[in-house]
């Protein structure tokens, strides 16, 4: 468990530097502020995931966890570190998002995918009673 719990926190803070270095590096004319709830919000699920998920014998619940997780600690550090709100250094079609957005958008999926496929491979143990 805890080297899933170290690859998943690799993960977020990989997500997590990337995403810091490029609002910081990238002109950004667009930012979006986000409510203080929102930010906590973004916080409580990232400690979340990454306490939780590696608990799971499974690097993909690891690894889309980390990615997700990243991404949610990237919204609440730009949140707070940048005024006027989080920036969206990245325009395509006429949205505007950054690295902790695309790095929310692959994450879930993974992670989603990770549970359905862990779930199906032990679907005799989900019978089974839970311990007190």
């Amino acid at each position: 468990m805890q080297r899933r719990r170290r690859f998943a926190c690799a993960a977020a803070f990989a997500v997590l530097a990337a995403t810091l270095a490029d609002d910081a590096t990238a002109p950004a004319a667009i930012k979006h502020p986000r409510p203080f709830f929102v930010l906590a919000l973004a916080g409580v699920i990232a400690v979340a995931l990454l306490a939780f998920a590696p608990r799971i014998r499974s690097g993909v619940i690891a690894l889309g966890a980390g990615v997700a997780a990243g991404g949610a600690l990237a919204t609440l550090v730009s949140g707070v570190a940048w005024s006027g709100g989080v920036p969206d250094p990245l325009v395509a079609g006429g949205v505007a998002f950054n690295v902790a957005d695309l790095a929310i958008a692959a994450g879930d999926p993974l992670l989603v995918i990770g549970v359905c496929a862990y779930a199906w491979t032990n679907r005799a143990d989900l019978s089974r009673p839970v311990l007190p």
